[in-house]
């Protein structure tokens, strides 16, 4: 859960901006589009496979220099 206290002299645009870097960096946006529909299993699996295999392949193409 995100808190927020408002600082001696802040205006409110800069305790929204700070809000909101607060509930990207705690991740809650993420998690609620993630969850916005169901996903079944093999899709999660073949997702992080395929992340796992840009990620090698990134990393081959960058020891290859």
């Amino acid at each position: 859960m995100v808190k927020l206290t408002l600082r001696d002299k802040e205006t409110i645009q800069d305790a929204v901006h700070r809000f909101r870097k607060l509930v990207e960096r705690s991740g809650i946006k993420k998690e609620m589009r993630r969850r916005e529909r169901y996903e079944k299993p093999s899709e999660t699996k073949r997702r992080a496979r395929l992340r796992a295999e840009r990620r090698a392949f990134r990393a081959s193409k960058m020891a290859a220099r």
